[in-house]
């Protein structure tokens, strides 16, 4: 186990730099700059700025020195936010991004997994159709629309939920949120989780199992859950990637304090510290949650082998 993990930690190495190279000459070529605003700035000024940032240097050579602070742990000052690094921005941001990614993957995880089971064990019954049709209802909506629908309805009409803002310690303020967040991924869990119990339901040892005596529950706990729960561990961390890469955007919507309203303001400006920096971390964080995925993988089916 720990050699394969070894591996895929040196494999990850060749995928990450060419994510980087990637994400560095596409964001440097594309129109516009840091310094490009509505109003003009002075030759020399603009001059200095350039010197200052090394953008005045062929655009390899750019590649080169980013790649260079890149491995000493560097990401680099923001070309817009003036006295702040990337790393700074991110130590600010991220914790409270964090907080909500977690917060929602656990509801969504939770909801998602039970509303599974419940509508395979009672598949083709109302209960089914019910919970079926509540989850494809946060699959096929869009987050943007989601949550302006929440705001709207929640926020403004009821005034159960603020509708947008932060107070430190404010749960109230976190709900409509992680919410949005939950709502689509609790729904494709319960999608995997639902398709996978029935066809694990309908093998040899269940029948073996139920034609030993064995009760429903006993059936479900000893045998049916664990099988099942495959396809969905194989969701878990591309799940949790997308509900951090997803609440950049809510952040924004909401009006909350994470890496959301850096990143967006940063790619708007053309930032390129701050949409470089964000997007080494979340590459970072993917690869890091597909290996614990497969690793994971191995503790739920014992036929699993890594060579």
């Amino acid at each position: 186990m720990l050699a394969y993990a070894f591996r895929r930690v040196l494999s990850a190495i060749p995928i990450a730099l060419i994510a980087v190279t990637v994400c560095f000459f596409i964001l440097r070529l594309a129109p516009g700059g840091p310094f490009d605003g509505e109003r003009a700035l002075p030759p020399n000024v603009l001059a200095n700025l350039r010197a200052h940032y090394n953008l005045d240097q062929p655009l390899v050579t750019q590649y080169f020195i980013y790649v260079w602070r890149l491995l000493h742990g560097d990401l680099g000052p923001s070309m817009v936010i003036e006295g702040f690094s990337v790393s700074r921005l991110i130590a600010i941001g991220f914790p409270f991004t964090l907080t909500l990614a977690l917060t929602a993957f656990v509801i969504a995880t939770a909801v998602g997994l039970l509303a599974g089971m419940i509508a395979a064990v009672n598949q083709n019954k109302w209960p089914d159709y019910v919970l079926v049709l509540g989850v494809m209802v946060g699959v096929i909506i869009p987050n943007f629309l989601m949550a302006a629908l929440l705001q709207l309805w929640f926020g403004v009409y009821l005034k159960w939920f603020p509708a947008g803002g932060w107070v430190n310690g404010s749960w109230m303020h976190l709900v409509l949120p992680v919410t949005v967040l939950a709502w689509p991924h609790a729904g494709r869990i319960s999608r995997l989780m639902r398709g996978s119990m029935i066809e694990v339901l309908g093998t040899n040892y269940v029948r073996t199992a139920r034609s030993k005596g064995l009760g429903e529950r006993l059936v479900l706990a000893r045998h049916a859950i664990k099988p099942a729960l495959i396809p969905v561990v194989s969701y878990l961390g591309p799940g949790l990637s997308y509900l951090l890469t997803g609440s950049l955007a809510v952040e924004q919507i909401f009006g909350l304090p994470g890496i959301g309203k850096y990143f967006v303001t940063a790619a708007l400006n053309r930032d390129y510290g701050i949409v470089l920096g964000t997007t080494i971390l979340y590459m970072f964080i993917i690869l890091a949650l597909n290996l614990i995925v497969d690793l994971v993988y191995a503790w739920l089916d014992p036929k699993v082998r890594y060579r």
